[in-house]
Order: C-alpha cells, then structure tokens, then sequence
C-alpha cells in the first residue's frame, strides 16, 4: 500500500500577497483620470479573461456584472457631467487591500490551521518561523502595501 504525500503548493502562498499588490496599483491608478481608465480598461479585460475561462455561472454572472458597471460607469464619465471613474478604481483598489490584509489574519493568524498556506511554506522554508510567524510577515508586508499606496497617492494629489 502506497500513500500519496500531497506536496505544498507555494503559490498559494502569495495569493494574498498579490491581491494586496493589486490593490496598491489600482490605488495609485485612481490619481490621475487617464491611468483610472488605463486601469479599468486592464481590469475589463481581466474579467473577459475570467469570463471565458471560468468553469460555473456563478464566477461568469460575477463577471458579466462588473463589466456592465464599469462599462455604464465609464460611459458616465465620458458623456455626463458625472465623474466617478476614478472614485471606482481608488473604491476597488481599497476593498481589495483591506480585504486581503483581512483574509491574512483570518486565514493565518487567529486560526490555528495545520493545513493554511503558512504552515505549507513554513514546513519547506529553511528558517525557523512557525505558520503562524509567516502570516504576521505577510500581514505586515500586505499593510505595507496598503500605507504606502495610500502616502504615495496622496503625494501624488498633493
């Protein structure tokens, strides 16, 4: 009888860590109108990507549903007086920062999972940090992310 180790999967590791670092570019996008249609323009297309690619109707309706509201907000923006387009960016990029700053500690600090990504990168990283060490350095550097955008954006109004 042979058993079936199941080998930890580092990226899911960073998952986290990316939607975090995509939050900070959708922020920094939401300062200027040209790059806060430069960004929803990027993220139409990522969602036509997911649309063709996605195996159920639940993540396609998901989909359908926000490139129908930002193609209606984006139409808002070039043929009104109502200017929201960057507001939605800088609304996503937020949500999307705080959320996986949020999902970190949930995740990886206050539950004590042996099976989370940390413990997975703890078990193969050569440094003696437990799973739960590795969601604080990933919490912190997800917060990082978040601050700097926020400084940055507002240096960049300013």
């Amino acid at each position: 009888m042979q058993m079936k180790v199941e080998q930890p999967k580092l990226e899911e590791a960073y998952t986290d860590l990316g939607s975090s670092f995509w939050g900070m570019i959708l922020i920094l996008a939401s300062t200027n109108l040209l790059t806060a249609r430069i960004a929803a323009g990027c993220f139409i297309a990522a969602l036509l990507i997911v649309l063709f690619v996605a195996k159920n109707w639940t993540l396609r309706g998901l989909c359908i549903g926000f490139i129908i509201f930002l193609g209606v907000i984006w139409i808002l923006q070039e043929t009104t007086e109502v200017r929201i387009l960057r507001y939605i960016i800088l609304f996503i990029g937020v949500m999307n920062s705080l959320f996986s700053v949020y999902d970190i500690y949930d995740d990886l600090i206050s539950r004590r999972v042996h099976s989370s990504d940390a413990e997975k990168f703890a078990e193969v990283c050569p440094c003696p940090c437990t799973g739960v060490g590795w969601g604080v350095i990933w919490g912190l550097i997800s917060f990082a992310f978040l601050c700097g955008a926020v400084y940055l954006g507002a240096v960049i109004l300013s």
